[in-house]
Formats: structure tokens, sequence, C-alpha cells
């Protein structure tokens, strides 16, 4: 297959455990709401979503710049690649962001403010950060819609030429070469057997959430760090390799390809998925998450508008990401201090 197509197919089949995960977690917490004390998966959600961009871009990428940094001094990509990946991360970190700051910026006198027809309340705000997080997610489905289109035709042959480029560069080139090859059909069969094994695992996972709450592990921690640990650990371990063995560019776009892919697809059809069972899932995180997500594509922005890595910047952002994951154990479950887009549970 040409190599663009290749990597978006890629992408898109590894997002599909994120999406399952995160469609078995909004059907459980619907299923389940009120029925426990954690009943409410509404933050893990949030946290997981915001937890897997962060993992791709702070300790994936890190992981990746550090140790291709270790076997080459300096790792050149084409610039193409990070100009685009970190323009689409800002848009989506903007449209995540907004309903945040609405909810943000009214909370305090949603109960005080009245017009002459009916009062601000709580209810309505809330009910306003919905509708807002609804048609946000579609707007972003359509960005996401817009990228894929922009890679597989506009600018197909440029990254087709730099993927080329860099599958020559790779280290290990003729081991690969050599190595034994699944026929296309000994592949469909291999994606349809992975895909219900990673189903079935993905509903064993979701129940036994409750159990690790119970534990002590906060909600928080739970979603930004765990969860993205577990079901991106594969492509966290190709991108890795492919640093090492020279091709940066094929991992930035398996640490920058997936990110965009969670925060204009993922997340949003997470909320119209929840709009069609009637639960009320939003796009309102934690002020804290958002600024996490901000402050991350800001870090990551400026790394790779340089056009090249190096190992100091990737233990710099894995350093990042570990202080990440310090302040969210440490942060307090929603249902303990006053959360952000805590709907009613």
């Amino acid at each position: 297959m040409p190599k663009v197509s290749g990597i978006l197919i890629e992408t898109a089949f590894g997002s599909i455990v994120e999406i399952i995960l995160f469609i078995i977690l909004i059907a459980k917490h619907t299923a389940s709401e009120g029925s426990s004390e954690h009943g409410n998966l509404i933050p893990v959600i949030q946290a997981a979503i915001l937890g897997s961009i962060l993992t791709n871009l702070l300790l994936c990428l890190g992981l990746c710049f550090f140790v291709g940094g270790l076997r080459q001094a300096r790792q050149k990509f084409h610039p193409s690649i990070s100009e685009t990946g970190s323009g689409l991360l800002l848009v989506a970190g903007f449209g995540l962001l907004i309903p945040s700051a609405y909810y943000s910026a009214l909370k305090g006198s949603a109960v005080q403010k009245a017009t002459k027809h009916h009062e601000f309340t709580e209810k309505i705000l809330q009910h306003n950060v919905l509708k807002i997080s609804q048609v946000t997610s579609i707007l972003l489905m359509i960005a996401f819609v817009i990228f894929i289109y922009y890679n597989a035709r506009s600018q197909h042959s440029i990254f087709d030429e730099v993927l080329e480029a860099d599958e020559h560069a790779d280290l290990d080139h003729h081991e690969d070469l050599s190595k034994p090859k699944f026929t296309f059909t000994e592949c469909i069969i291999a994606i349809v057997f992975s895909l219900a094994i990673v189903t079935m695992l993905a509903v064993f996972l979701v129940v036994r959430i409750e159990d690790v709450v119970e534990a002590g592990i906060p909600d928080q921690f739970l979603g930004l760090i765990m969860l993205p640990l577990v079901e991106k650990a594969a492509e966290h371990l190709t991108a890795i390799d492919e640093a090492w063995d020279g091709q940066i560019n094929f991992a930035l776009f398996h640490c920058i390809g997936p990110s965009i892919q969670t925060a204009l697809f993922n997340a949003p059809l997470v909320v119209v998925v929840g709009w069609f069972l009637g639960k009320d899932m939003d796009l309102n995180f934690e002020i804290f998450m958002v600024v996490l997500l901000v402050l991350s594509i800001v870090v990551v922005g400026n790394f790779l508008r340089d056009g090249e890595s190096n190992y100091l910047e990737g233990s710099l952002l894995v350093i990042v990401y570990i202080i990440v994951a310090v302040a969210s154990w440490y942060y307090p479950n929603p249902d303990v201090a006053t959360s952000n887009g805590g709907l009613d549970g």
C-alpha cells in the first residue's frame, strides 16, 4: 500500500482499541449510573481522553526522541509533518478547552445571574455546556475528515516521499526485508481475531475499574495515566523501535497521529455516542486537566519547531510526563472535591 494510506489505516486500527474502551465505559456508566458509590464513570472517561493525548505527546514522543538520540546525536524530521501536527493539536486543544472555559467563567454566578425572563441556574448552565460540547464535537469530527483528506490526497506525494526516504534510512532495513510477511488474507484474519480479543479484554478491564478505585487509586490517575498506558503500549513500542532505527518521521506519525485522532475524532465520538444513548457526556473537563493539555501542546510544539530532536528534549518530555503523573496521583476524586464537569451521578 502507499505509505501514507498504510500509516492512516494503522493509526485508525490502533485507535479502535481506544474507541472500544471509551464506548464500553460510557455504556457501563449508562447501565450502572447511581447503582454504586463509584457508578459515575464520566470523570474517568474524560481523564482517559486527555490522558491518551498526553501519553502520546509527552511519554511516547519523549521516549522516541530519547532512544533515537542515544543512537544518533540528532534526528531531523520533515517540517510538513511537524507543522501540520502541531497546528492541528492547537486547534483540537482550543476545541476541547471551550466548554470547560465557558463553564468555569459562569459557574460562580450561575445561581445569582438573572435575566428579565428566567434565572440562569446551574441546570441551565450544564444544559448549555452539553449543547456546546455536542456542536463542538461535530465540528471537530469534520476537521478530522478534512485532515484525513489532506493527508490522503492533497499532500499524499509529499508525505509519501518523506516516508519512503525514512524507510530507506532504516538502520536495519535489510533485516526487515528478509523477515517473513503475512499475506493480505492472514492480516485480515489476524486483525479480526485481535479486535475480538481486545473487546473482551476491554470489557474485563472496565468491570474491574470500580475495584481498582476502591483499592485507593485516584480517578484522575486511573484515567489520565493507567488506562492510556495499557491501551497504547503496543503502539508506543512500535514508535520507539522506529526512532531507534532512525525512522523519526514514522515515529512522529505514530505519536502525533493518534493524538490528533483522539482529540478530533475519538473524544467527539464518545460525546455523540452518549448523545444517542441519552447520556449527558460532555467536553467539560477539569480545569486542571485542560491546563495540562494546553501546556503540553505548547511544549511539544516548541520542540517540534526546530525540525530536529535529541535525547535532551526527549528526557525533558518524559520528566514533564512524570510530573503530570505525580500531580494526578494527589488530585482528589471528583466525588470528594468540587468537579468542574461533575454532572450529578
